[in-house]
C-alpha cells in the first residue's frame, strides 16, 4: 500500500532533524483510512524513542513478573521484599562506574532472582553480549529451563525481544538466547569451549566456589570468563556470586577479601544503633529454638523477629575495608537477613542445634546459613593413638557392620599396594586386608595377581562371602599400563582414577571421561574411562573420621553405637601402615598475591596407606553409595541378617548375597 506524499511532513522524516513518538502519532491520526501504514509509522516512531533511564532494581519493580514455576512467591517482583538487594542490582546498571560486583552470601536471600533481574534488564534496556556461567553445563541447561525461560515467558517486554524457541530462525536454544543488539550465552565452568566462545560485555558467574580448578585443563574458569570482557574496557559489568566453602580455597571469599567488604547495617528498633547482624548475637535457651531473639550489640535489648521488616527497610550497605580496586565492590550477607516468611531466626537456631555433633552438618550450616567459610583443620591424628585403638577380629574377615567392599590400588615402580575396605551405614568402615603385589607395572605377573584379587572373596562374619564391588586404581604412574589392564578386566569392576588437588564437596569425583590410550604401540581413541578425584576432600574426611570420639567398652555394653564415619583398624595392621595413613598435614600457605591457600604436605616420605584409603573411598562414591537411599541400605543389611539368623550362611543366603553383589555392579555399570 502506498502512502500519499502529502501526508508526510519534513518533521516526520528521519532526514529532517529529531523524530519522536508524538510526531509519528500525529501522522497516524492523519492515516485513519490507512491502518496498515499507520501501524508501521507508529512502530517506527516508537523505535526512535529512547528507553527509560532505569536502574536494574527500578526495571525489576516495573517489568519483572515471577513465575510460579521458579519462585516461591509468584507475582510482581518487589525490591522492598529484599531491600538489601537494591544496591547490589543498581551497581550493575550502566550508569554506575562499578565494573565488578562480588556477592558472598547465604542461601535464601534472593540472590538468584536479583541475577535474573540483571539478565532481563540487559535484554530489555541495555542490550549487549552476555555470558552466564554455572558450575557445569548440565546445571546451565537446568538453569535455562527453570529460571531463564520463565523469566522471558512471564515478562511481556522480554517476550517481544526474544523469539520463542519453536519459531523458525528464532536464535533461541537451550544455551543461547538472541535478542536485538545482543545475545545471552549460558555455559558451564567445566567447558573451556563455552568460556571462550564469544566476547561479552556482561558476565554473570554463579556459584563460583563450585567451579572446577581448571576448565578442561585450560586454566581457571573465572579468569577465562573475565578475559571475554576485556574488549569492552570501561563498559563491562561482572557479577560473581556464591555460597562460600572452605577457608583458603574459597574463590568468593578471596574476591570478597580483596574488595571493600560491605556489610548491611540495620538500626536497633530500641536505640537506633546501626549494626550488621552476627550469629553470636542470636540467643536462645538450649532446646528452645522457638525462643530465639537477637540482642542489640549497643543496648543489649532483645529484638524480636517482627522488627526485621522495618530494620531491613532502614538498612544500608557500609564498606568495612579499603578496596585495592575502586571499581570492585564486595558484599556479604547471612540468612539472618532473610525476609519474614523465608528463613526465620527460629529455623536458624533449630538448624544450629541439629548440626551439633557432626562436622559435616556444622560446615553446611556455616556455608549455607551464615555465608561463611569452613575452616578445615586437616590435623593428622597421632599414629600411636590409632595403634591403641586397634580392634580384634579375624584377619581377612569382614566384620558384622560391613555391607560391601571396595579397594584402592596404588601403582609404584616395584610393587602394587592394595587395601580392601568394608563399608557400612554412615560410611563406617573396616580395613579388611592389605595386599602388596611384588613387581612393577612392567611385570605381567603383577597384573595377573591383581586380576586374581578381583576374583577373590572375603568371608563375612555372618557366613556370607563378598567380592570387591569396585576397585579404584591410580593412573599417576605408568598410565598406559593401567589403562590396558583396566580394559582387559572391564570397567564395570575397575575404575582408573586421576587425583587432582583441591576440595570439591558437592562432587568430589567427576567423570568418567573417555581418554586416548595405547595398546601394542597403537593409539586407541577413547580407549579408557578415567575418573577425576578431588583427593583433598577425601583426605580431610579420612582425618576427620579418624579423630572421632568413640564409646567406651562399658558404653557399648549398654547399647551405645559408634558414630557415623568411624574407621575401625584391626590388630594385625602394622606400625608402618599406621604411620603412612597419617603421613600428610593440611597447612595454610600464602600465595604471591598474599592470599591464604590450603595445601597438603607430607610429614614423611611414604603415604601409600593414605592414598589407598582415598582411592577406596572414591570407589565407594563411583559405586553410588553416597547417593543410596535408606531403602537400599536396608536391603543390603537385611541380606546379611538373614544369613546370620541361623548362625551360619545357608546356601540360599549365600546365593542372595551373590545376587546382591551382581545387582550392585549392574546398578553402577551405567556410571563406569
Amino acid at each position: 500500500m502506498s502512502v500519499p506524499s502529502s501526508t508526510i511532513s519534513p518533521r516526520s522524516n528521519p532526514t529532517f532533524g529529531d523524530a519522536h513518538a508524538s510526531s509519528s502519532e500525529a501522522v497516524g491520526e492523519q492515516l485513519d483510512d490507512f491502518d496498515g501504514a499507520a501501524e508501521i509509522l507508529r512502530a517506527w516512531g516508537a523505535g526512535l524513542t529512547p528507553d527509560s533511564d532505569l536502574t536494574v532494581s527500578e526495571w525489576a519493580d516495573r517489568h519483572r513478573m515471577l513465575s510460579g514455576r521458579s519462585a516461591a512467591e509468584p507475582g510482581r517482583y518487589r525490591t522492598m521484599r529484599t531491600p538489601y538487594m537494591r544496591e547490589i542490582m543498581d551497581r550493575l546498571s550502566p550508569g554506575d562506574p562499578t565494573q565488578r560486583v562480588v556477592f558472598m552470601k547465604a542461601a535464601q536471600v534472593g540472590a538468584t532472582e536479583a541475577g535474573n533481574n540483571w539478565i532481563g534488564f540487559a535484554i530489555h534496556q541495555a542490550p549487549g553480549p552476555m555470558l552466564a556461567v554455572q558450575p557445569t553445563v548440565e546445571l546451565a541447561k537446568r538453569n535455562s529451563r527453570q529460571r531463564v525461560d520463565p523469566l522471558i515467558e512471564e515478562s511481556p517486554e522480554l517476550r517481544e525481544k526474544v523469539k520463542p524457541a519453536r519459531s523458525r530462525d528464532a536464535g533461541n536454544t537451550m544455551l543461547s538466547k538472541e535478542f536485538a543488539g545482543g545475545i545471552l550465552i549460558m555455559t558451564g565452568a567445566n567447558s573451556a569451549v563455552g568460556l571462550r566462545s564469544t566476547p561479552a560485555r556482561y558476565i554473570f558467574l554463579d556459584e563460583v566456589d563450585a567451579y572446577p580448578a581448571s576448565a578442561d585443563e585450560e586454566g581457571d574458569p573465572v579468569s577465562l570468563a573475565e578475559a571475554r570482557s576485556l574488549t569492552f574496557a570501561h563498559r563491562r559489568k561482572i557479577l560473581l556470586v556464591s555460597t562460600p566453602t572452605i577457608r583458603g580455597l574459597s574463590r568468593i571469599e578471596r574476591e570478597f577479601e580483596a574488595s571493600d567488604q560491605r556489610r548491611f547495617f540495620v538500626p536497633c528498633p530500641h536505640c537506633d544503633a546501626m549494626q550488621w547482624l552476627k550469629f553470636e548475637r542470636l540467643q536462645w535457651q538450649k532446646g528452645q529454638p522457638e525462643m530465639a531473639e537477637y540482642h542489640c550489640e549497643a543496648c543489649d535489648r532483645t529484638i524480636a523477629e517482627h522488627h526485621k521488616t522495618a530494620m531491613l527497610e532502614a538498612g544500608e550497605w557500609r564498606a568495612t575495608s579499603a578496596s585495592a580496586d575502586p571499581k570492585t565492590v564486595g558484599y556479604h550477607l547471612s540468612a539472618l537477613y532473610s525476609p519474614i516468611g523465608w528463613m526465620s531466626w527460629m529455623q536458624i537456631a533449630r538448624a544450629w542445634e541439629a548440626a551439633q555433633g557432626s562436622d559435616e552438618a556444622i560446615k553446611a550450616f556455616r556455608n549455607t546459613t551464615l555465608g561463611e567459610t569452613w575452616i578445615e583443620t586437616g590435623e593428622a591424628p597421632d599414629w600411636q593413638r590409632l595403634y591403641d585403638r586397634r580392634e580384634t577380629w579375624k584377619p581377612g574377615t569382614v566384620p558384622t557392620g560391613g555391607l560391601f567392599l571396595t579397594a584402592g590400588a596404588d601403582v609404584q615402580k616395584d610393587r602394587i599396594e592394595v587395601d580392601i575396605w568394608a563399608w557400612g551405614r554412615g560410611f563406617e568402615s573396616w580395613l579388611v586386608d592389605h595386599v602388596v603385589i611384588e613387581g612393577g607395572p612392567d611385570r605381567p605377573d603383577a597384573w595377573s595377581d591383581l586380576t586374581a584379587l578381583l576374583d577373590r572373596s572375603w568371608p563375612h562374619e555372618c557366613g556370607a562371602h563378598l567380592k570387591i564391588a569396585r576397585l579404584a586404581i591410580d593412573t599417576g604412574y605408568e598410565a598406559p599400563a593401567v589403562y590396558a589392564w583396566s580394559r582387559k578386566v572391564g570397567f564395570a569392576q575397575v575404575a582408573p582414577i586421576k587425583g587432582v588437588e583441591g576440595f570439591n564437596r558437592s562432587s568430589p569425583v567427576s567423570g568418567p571421561t573417555f581418554v586416548d590410550a595405547t595398546e601394542g604401540g597403537k593409539r586407541l581413541r577413547r580407549g579408557a574411562r578415567l575418573w577425576t578425584v578431588a583427593v583433598s576432600t577425601f583426605k580431610a574426611e579420612t582425618y576427620r573420621f579418624l579423630r572421632l570420639d568413640r564409646p567406651t567398652d562399658e558404653e557399648c555394653a549398654e547399647g551405645a553405637v559408634f558414630p557415623p564415619g568411624t574407621i575401625h583398624l584391626p590388630k594385625w595392621v602394622e606400625t608402618e601402615w599406621l604411620k603412612q595413613v597419617v603421613a600428610e598435614q593440611l597447612v595454610t600457605v600464602r600465595t604471591k598475591r598474599g592470599f591464604a591457600k590450603l595445601e597438603w604436605q607430607k610429614l614423611r616420605e611414604r603415604n601409600e596407606a593414605l592414598d589407598c584409603r582415598v582411592y577406596a573411598r572414591a570407589a565407594a562414591w563411583i559405586l553410588g553409595a553416597d547417593r543410596w537411599s535408606n531403602a537400599r541400605w536396608d536391603e543390603l543389611a537385611a541380606q546379611f541378617a538373614v544369613a546370620d539368623a541361623g548362625g551360619s550362611a545357608t546356601g540360599a543366603a549365600r546365593q542372595s548375597t551373590r545376587k546382591a553383589q551382581v545387582r550392585r555392579l549392574a546398578r553402577s555399570s551405567y556410571m563406569g
